[in-house]
């Protein structure tokens, strides 16, 4: 690239981050042959019925995958999710949002996916993910301190606040409640109880259709899953931190960016340990950057994963996906990814067998 004469046009895949200089005139704007992690297609894509399409339903062989969009800014609710349940984390101005506030949030989030089932994760933070009205002490290592489900009994008002605005919201509209960052059996105990605490607080009964579950974050909670089974109603897998606390890569970090892979076998056989505990219990879902990977969605699914959360500009793409993949094929190639020796070897493998 240095030894490069100034003015050599270059193509940059940003899939999959190959950069060719001086490509032929001839070739595609892409120059890469790998589909992209997030499919830029509209929203319809693949919406047809039309000769050679395949019906409006998950991979072929019968079984049902979801796929969902993940709100993130406060615009985010003006596309309705068309997909399935759309994610919503707390809102996070620059100062703290009381009760109502929060309420109002969520239910405008519920009314602009026309009151679809909505899930809420509590308070995130710590890690890379501050909050400029939670100032948080200095820790060593933050990825492995104060963060997630652990702020919960350092700021016990705050979680109460936020679980009852949930709570509320879940009287008018159906909510999934998602605690973060989970790595034992006590600290989701601890977490129901305070929702116990929130839905006596409002007096009126457990919402109808109140769902709660847990992310999947700490590779000792992928160990342990069916220890959680009898206590959830779903396991959210995030592969982002699952890969960066099972891999010893943290995540945004450049010079272990390389590490950092979740097609490593040994994720892929954390994500097989929550599905095989999971069994035809607790739904299993993965949100992170490689639920909109193509080839992760295809292993993902083949390990029994029933639910895919990606940004929105890649829900279309995912789900055409999807709606392509042979359940049974995916299986095996599933089955031979968590035998392999590392993630080349996973992406080496045919799409398609």
């Amino acid at each position: 690239m240095l030894a490069a004469a100034d003015g050599t046009p270059v193509a940059l895949d940003g899939a999959t981050g190959e950069l060719v200089l001086d490509p032929p005139r001839t070739s595609p704007p892409r120059s890469g042959t790998a589909p992209p992690r997030s499919p830029p297609a509209p929203d319809g894509a693949g919406a047809g019925r039309g000769p050679g399409r395949h019906p409006r339903r998950g991979a072929r062989a019968g079984r049902r995958e979801r796929r969902l969009a993940r709100g993130r800014r406060r615009g985010d609710r003006r596309r309705p999710g068309r997909a399935g349940p759309h994610r919503v984390p707390v809102p996070r101005p620059g100062r703290r949002p009381g009760r109502d506030e929060q309420e109002a949030a969520y239910r405008a989030v519920a009314d602009g996916v026309g009151g679809r089932r909505i899930t809420l994760r509590t308070l995130d933070v710590g890690g890379d993910k501050p909050l400029p009205y939670l100032p948080q002490p200095a820790e060593a290592n933050p990825f492995l301190g104060v963060r997630g489900i652990r702020l919960a009994p350092a700021y016990p008002q705050l979680f109460a606040d936020q679980l009852l605005a949930i709570v509320r919201t879940a009287h008018a509209t159906p909510v999934s409640v998602m605690f973060p960052m989970v790595a034992t059996l006590d600290e989701l105990h601890a977490a129901r109880a305070a929702l116990d605490a929130a839905v006596a607080r409002e007096g009126r009964g457990v919402p109808a259709g109140l769902q709660v579950g847990i992310m999947v974050e700490v590779p000792a909670a992928a160990l342990k899953a069916a220890a959680f089974v009898p206590s959830v109603d779903f396991f959210s897998i995030g592969t982002n931190d699952l890969t960066q606390y099972t891999l010893a890569a943290e995540r945004g970090n450049p010079a272990v960016a390389g590490i950092a892979d979740p097609l490593d076998p040994g994720v892929l056989r954390l994500v097989d340990a929550v599905c095989r505990a999971a069994g035809a219990g607790p739904l299993v879902a993965v949100c992170g950057e490689a639920a909109a990977d193509p080839v992760a969605a295809e292993l993902l699914v083949g390990l029994g994963v029933r639910e895919l959360s990606v940004a929105p500009a890649a829900v279309a793409g995912t789900k055409q996906a999807v709606r392509e993949l042979d359940a049974a094929a995916a299986a095996r190639r599933a089955g031979a990814a968590l035998a392999a020796d590392g993630p080349a070897a996973v992406r080496a493998s045919p799409v398609r067998q």
